[in-house]
């Protein structure tokens, strides 16, 4: 019989071996960004779409500014060096940038209400890294924003625009940066919003100086020296400006040209700053709930 003193050696002695499965908390792996970001994603198109009222208003807006508006200056547009084109085709790029430009922002929307619903909250305490959250958000409203302009892309046979595959490619790249811009812009902004009427309020100021002054409404050829400045400057005027050239010139005819190629350049720059600036703000707000 074993003895109390033995029987507590013995159990000093033994070694519990853990299974080859089993890690320090340190070392488990991190949590994937694309999964994340998916699901985040999809979820956002899958709330626009089960909302036809909303589907709807998107593309109502935008469709009866190109026809009243093509229709009632069509008549009297004689810019120089666009003799035989109608106002209808001139308007019909800006258009697409409107619709890309008005559904992207407002898409952000979500943010204040997943805020509010308490979504948002489950979202930033979930073991998922908050670049997942950008890029989530980001995606999910160019998603919605790009479902709409390519409905609405279907036009282009009607209009008998010169337009070749590969223009047709850079228009799509062309939407998609334009988008993403946008987006990353809306989701900046709502980050820190408290509710969504102060968000329509804010974007109303920013969106419509955005979009008039990019040469949607009316060419920039001819307009003053100030007017003109401030059109160079708009990161919208460059979106609209490789939105607009491949519909009448091929793939290696715009990506040859100099002022594509800047605006191209100004646009890839802008997305990255909008990009940058969105995971900064989640990332300082990340921190002070720590704090």
């Amino acid at each position: 019989m074993t003895s109390p003193k033995t029987a507590a050696v013995a159990l000093e002695s033994t070694t519990v071996t853990l299974p080859d499965t089993a890690l320090p908390a340190g070392d488990l792996p991190a949590p994937r960004l694309l999964g994340p970001a998916f699901a985040l994603a999809r979820r956002e198109f899958t709330r626009f779409i089960r909302q036809p009222h909303r589907v709807i208003g998107s593309l109502g807006q935008p469709l009866l500014f190109w026809i009243f508006l093509g229709a009632g200056f069509t008549p009297s547009f004689r810019p120089p060096g666009m003799e035989g084109m109608t106002y209808m085709e001139y308007f019909y790029p800006g258009v697409l940038m409107m619709m890309i430009l008005f559904a992207s922002i407002f898409s952000t929307i979500t943010v204040i209400e997943d805020r509010d619903q308490g979504f948002l909250q489950g979202v930033l305490v979930a073991p998922v890294p908050r670049l997942a959250i950008v890029l989530g958000k980001v995606a999910g409203g160019s998603s919605i924003a790009l479902f709409q302009s390519f409905l609405l892309l279907l036009a282009v046979p009607f209009l008998g625009l010169p337009v070749t595959l590969s223009g047709i490619a850079l228009v799509v790249m062309a939407m998609v940066l334009s988008a993403f811009g946008y987006t990353a812009l809306g989701f900046a902004i709502a980050w820190r919003m408290k509710s969504t009427s102060g968000f329509h309020a804010i974007m109303m100021i920013f969106l419509m100086p955005l979009w008039l002054l990019s040469g949607a409404l009316f060419p920039t050829a001819g307009v003053p020296g100030w007017l003109s400045t401030a059109m160079a400057l708009n990161p919208v005027a460059h979106a609209l400006t490789i939105v607009r050239a491949p519909f009448y010139a091929d793939a290696a005819t715009a990506l040859a040209s100099p002022a594509y190629l800047t605006s191209l350049a100004v646009v890839v720059g802008w997305v990255a700053l909008c990009l940058w600036w969105c995971a900064s703000r989640v990332s300082r707000r990340d921190k002070g709930v720590q704090g």
